[in-house]
């Protein structure tokens, strides 16, 4: 039983290192088929069918699990309050007295006034990564009253996390990012709509994913995420947002074709050599640079959405924070790009 135990454990720490899901049940389904057939079908006293345990023993461990989950289950529950707090369905057209009064500083500012905040209340937006710029892209998008936000992310709460990814809390750690962001938000904000994806964005997804959100904003912390994000994207039509930061400094911008801006892979064709581009975990980050890059986005989001000032569309801003200064680059859309260029005739 203890090495039935072994390879079930195996196999889910096997997940923590790129094993796809699906495989990751087939394999856990395959062991568990096979140690009942044992138990089933060999004889008193058979090798295998000892090193597999016994069909009591598997019971009661069976019991223990089943107890051990309907107690998380019910912690969870307690954890999102009673159902019946929840204030029911939003309507998309009008604004509750609550809501009014809830969103009464954007209402008064004339470049988003009553009709700005009635866009993004009925805005999708889609938040790719729920870690360092992700934390406060969500909080600020949930704040400004946004109607519906997905977040995707298959990574949990780490306690290294704590240091800058404010949405999370050190009682979360352990429980999947996308879960406990959703929690922060909907505690902040009840009128909104939040849709967890806890799994990786991949190539086969992330099209249909896409398809149902009107806006991207993409603060994930690696090339190959960024590169999937910004195809989709463009293939869809769909303007993106994207952030990055290291260290002391961080960058952003609105990449928008569709709208004859130029996208990531005009900027930056190729994902930079090994070792060029570390990560946070490798160099570093100082905690509050993913607040104030991510609330920058969050900021170009409602710019975006309702039309005010200027976005950041064939513009990027790029903040040093060790030296507190800005910069504002122009970037050009590439014809010869090789995600966004015209196809050769």
């Amino acid at each position: 039983m203890v090495l039935v135990l072994a390879l079930a454990a195996a196999i889910l720490l096997a997940g923590r290192f790129g094993l796809p899901k699906r495989l990751q049940t087939v394999a856990l389904v395959t062991l568990a088929a096979f140690v009942l057939f044992a138990q089933l079908t060999l004889p008193v006293g058979n090798p295998v069918k000892d090193a597999t345990g016994t069909l009591q023993a598997w019971a009661v461990f069976a019991g223990v699990m089943a107890i051990f989950a309907g107690y998380r289950a019910m912690l969870t529950r307690l954890r999102q309050g009673p159902v019946e707090d929840a204030p029911p369905p939003a309507n998309p057209d009008k604004f509750t007295e609550a809501e009014l009064n809830r969103y009464a500083r954007h209402i008064v500012l004339r470049e988003i006034g009553g009709p700005g905040q009635k866009k993004m209340k009925k805005a999708r937006v889609l938040v790719v990564g729920a870690g360092g710029l992700g934390a406060p892209v969500l909080q600020y998008l949930a704040a400004a009253g946004f109607g519906t936000i997905g977040v995707i992310d298959d990574d949990v709460v780490d306690s290294s996390n704590l240091q800058r990814q404010v949405i999370h809390t050190d009682a979360r750690v352990g429980m999947p990012k996308v879960f406990s962001a959703q929690e922060a938000m909907q505690a902040q904000n009840p009128f909104v709509t939040v849709r967890p994806y806890n799994r990786r964005l991949t190539e086969d997804m992330a099209a249909d994913l896409f398809a149902d959100y009107d806006l991207i904003l993409d603060g994930c912390d690696n090339a190959d995420t960024r590169y999937l994000v910004n195809r989709t994207a463009v293939r869809l039509g769909k303007p993106l947002i994207s952030g990055a930061i290291t260290q002391w400094e961080g960058q952003l911008s609105l990449f928008h074709p569709a709208e004859d801006g130029p996208c990531y892979a005009c900027v930056f064709p190729n994902a930079a050599a090994a070792g060029l581009a570390p990560s946070c975990s490798e160099a570093g980050v100082v905690g509050a640079l993913p607040g104030v890059v991510g609330s920058m986005m969050a900021v170009e989001a409602i710019k975006h959405v309702t039309g005010a000032g200027q976005p950041l569309r064939g513009h990027m801003l790029i903040y040093d924070a060790l030296y507190a200064e800005t910069r504002l680059i122009n970037l050009k859309k590439n014809p010869d790009c090789a995600v966004c260029g015209q196809p050769a005739k």
